[in-house]
């Protein structure tokens, strides 16, 4: 999801090499800035970031959140909400690579505390700090 381009033509390519089937999707705007660069995946352009999220969500199994920008958490917590009103019911991991998201993670405990989030909605959004963690 979102993020730093450079990384995630660097997860898309590992992603593919482990014969994972890979499919980019950026918004026209972007793909006008030629950002895309040299690809191993199939790209589909669409028309805006909202039509990116809804062709994420199509194509999707499920969603691993890598530590990233605003971008990437705007697209977590649309994908986590959605979850929560039962658009999708598909699972939502956060890597949390050396704690790079413990004060968010604070930050939705703090909202369950005080009654903002219920625990089963805070639930939806699972946790690791290594990849092989977040995957079993």
């Amino acid at each position: 999801m979102g993020g730093n381009l450079g990384l995630m033509g660097c997860v898309s390519k590992a992603a593919h090499e482990g014969g994972s089937q890979v499919l980019g999707i950026i918004p026209k705007v972007l793909a006008s800035y030629d950002i895309i660069g040299d690809t191993v995946v199939e790209v589909k352009i669409v028309s805006s970031m909202h039509e990116r999220k809804a062709e994420m969500l199509d194509h999707a199994d499920a969603f691993i959140v890598l530590p990233s920008g605003l971008r990437t958490l705007e697209e977590l917590f649309e994908v986590t909400s959605w979850a929560q009103l039962k658009i999708h019911q598909k699972p939502i991991g956060l890597l949390n690579v050396n704690g790079f998201y413990d004060s968010l993670l604070s930050f939705l405990d703090y909202y369950v505390e005080k009654g903002f989030i219920s625990p089963l909605a805070r639930r939806i959004l699972v946790t690791a700090s290594t990849a092989h963690q977040l995957i079993e």
